[in-house]
């Protein structure tokens, strides 16, 4: 898949490529940062580019999501989709229920599926975070994941090919 999304943006420069893969929820950053480095960007720029891109949307799920769900759910595949969304994400927000914005950032700085930025600001709006604590959390949670793939990718442990599958 991410390499569809790969191939698909090979007429883009690298640097665009690393943030929209940062940015989209399948990827986040922990594809992100392998990927630029095998591209030849240096670590620093893909850090930097991917913590960036994987910011982007938090902001507007945090404002977006509830009045969206509440809108789109008087329709019944949207409304399962959200049933679903919804059920899944507070089934994996007890650290966020008990830290609130710390458990937030220790939530999103895992680097592992299902967790991350996009997960995590589904979390803070279905738990009615205060936005201020909720943009902090994922910030933090970003800068944390984003250190965590950048040493694991410096030491091999983990790379771009490990997303192609």
């Amino acid at each position: 898949m991410i390499d569809n999304i790969i191939c698909g943006l090979k007429d883009i420069p690298k640097e665009y490529v690393v943030m929209i893969l940062a940015a989209s929820p399948l990827a986040e950053l922990r594809a992100a940062i392998p990927v630029a480095l095998s591209l030849g960007i240096s670590l620093e720029k893909a850090f930097w580019l991917s913590v960036l891109g994987n910011a982007i949307p938090v902001i507007p799920i945090l404002f977006f999501l509830e009045p969206v769900s509440n809108r789109l759910g008087k329709f019944k595949i949207f409304k399962r989709f959200f049933d679903w969304l919804f059920e899944r994400t507070k089934k994996k927000s007890d650290t966020i229920q008990k830290w609130e914005t710390l458990g937030l950032a220790i939530f999103v700085a895992i680097p592992l599926p299902m967790t991350g930025a996009w997960s995590g600001a589904v979390a803070a709006s279905l738990l009615k975070m205060k936005f201020r604590y909720a943009l902090i959390g994922n910030l933090l949670g970003i800068l944390g994941a984003g250190i965590i793939v950048a040493v694991l990718s410096t030491l091999g442990i983990i790379s771009w090919k490990a997303f192609i599958q």
